[in-house]
């Protein structure tokens, strides 16, 4: 498939204040110097993807079966959910099982992470994880039009997920004056949300996707959904007997902090202070070195010990995930510091904080983009600031150089 530009007419709204030309923190790089820096992360890429072996089969089947016990261990633990302790215990048993299944094993298992190792059970092709979205949308719009299009405004639809103004550039509309319990609301309700993203209502609305097409992702939805409801609602409830209804209370929470956790990481990963947005012309002509810098630039990293990160999903380590989406997880940690090292010496940032310092400042930003005024504290990027590390001259390796995104 060939991919292409948008040219879909633009939204009836009021023209956006007019704004400084947007620069780029990649700005000072040559051509060499880009197709150079994108030389060493395929050796990264190389290195990694060739030594995939034992120790990483180990780690995934590990995971697997920590999240399952977990799971059976809550489930079992809610047969009593009528006494607070075993309540408490249950809900938090299977609030952690539901936040692996979904960060550390649907999101990665999704990418074709593990499709190595050839196992059905954690291949891309035949997992379905605890979730209200089917698997194969998922992969749709995450793993394609995200990955893809990281950060290109009216191509990455991940950006405001159609509902939100995260970026200047964005058009204000009235409507983003009450994004803050917008995404209150996201928040509470993410895997839901995301299953009515991706039926794509605003692609109906604009005359891209036909109602037809349209009910029969809904029809795909609800008949996920429905299994969703049953087994949380229905079946495990049932089997609790006389504590049918703390056991429904019970899942209903441990959803909720799935949710809850869920947004949090990846509206950090993408929205605060610190990542770039590219219009469509950044496309053109794109190579493999510019795709790359484009996924760092759009991207920011959570530090954390192995616990978060595993709880993550290692999307703490989002911009080794955005460079490699199909490099296990397992491999982000050993080498984000080589990463880290490569935008130092190409005067590149490379954005981290705690969760609570980045989550504050993706709801700060929020906030301030729900008027017209906002784009003010966001209209002149970091990116402007020259770099404090000035890039080394190198010179691109020979086979260095190629598009990022192929035709196929």
């Amino acid at each position: 498939m060939t991919l292409t530009t948008s040219t879909r007419p633009a939204p009836a709204t009021a023209p956006a204040p007019a704004k400084a030309p947007r620069t780029s923190a990649a700005s000072h790089l040559t051509d060499e110097q880009v197709e150079a820096l994108g030389a060493e992360l395929d050796a990264i890429r190389d290195e990694v993807m060739g030594s995939r072996g034992e120790r990483d089969a180990r780690y995934i089947h590990k995971v697997l079966l920590a999240q399952r016990s977990l799971e059976v261990g809550g489930r079992a633990l809610l047969l009593f959910s009528k006494f607070p302790p075993a309540w408490l215990a249950g809900t938090a048993a299977l609030s952690v099982a539901k936040i692996l299944d979904n960060m550390e094993l649907g999101h990665n298992i999704l990418h074709g992470q593990w499709d190595w190792m050839r196992d059905a059970k954690i291949h891309s092709t035949k997992w379905e994880w605890d979730h209200a979205d089917p698997s194969e949308f998922w992969q749709k719009s995450h793993n394609f039009e995200h990955h893809t299009f990281t950060n290109i405004e009216g191509l990455d639809r991940d950006l405001g997920y159609s509902i939100m103004r995260v970026t200047p550039e964005q058009e204000w509309s009235p409507k983003y004056l009450i994004q803050p319990l917008t995404n209150l609301g996201l928040s509470l309700i993410f895997e839901w949300g995301i299953a009515i993203y991706d039926i794509e209502l605003d692609r109906v609305q604009s005359g891209e996707k036909s109602w037809k097409e349209a009910r029969s992702s809904i029809g795909r939805i609800l008949r996920k959904v429905r299994k969703q409801l049953a087994k949380d609602y229905v079946v495990y409830p049932l089997l609790s007997g006389p504590s049918a209804l703390n056991t429904i209370a019970a899942n209903f929470t441990a959803n909720t902090v799935r949710n809850l956790w869920s947004h949090a990481v990846i509206f950090c990963g993408h929205f605060p202070d610190g990542t770039e947005t590219f219009d469509e012309s950044r496309l053109e002509g794109e190579t493999r070195g510019q795709w790359y810098v484009r996924q760092m630039l759009g991207s920011a990293n959570l530090s954390g010990g192995k616990t978060f990160h595993l709880m993550t999903g290692n999307l703490s380590h989002q911009i080794e995930h955005h460079l490699f989406p199909d490099m296990p997880s397992n491999r982000y940690a050993e080498i984000a510091p080589r990463v880290k090292d490569i935008c130092e010496r190409y005067g590149l940032p490379y954005t981290i904080g705690s969760l609570p310092r980045q989550y504050g400042k993706v709801l700060r930003k929020i906030a301030r983009l729900a008027f017209p005024g906002g784009h003010e504290r966001y209209g002149t990027p970091v990116a402007e600031q020259a770099p404090r590390v000035r890039p080394l001259a190198v010179a691109p390796r020979a086979d260095a150089a190629g598009p990022a995104r192929l035709a196929s």
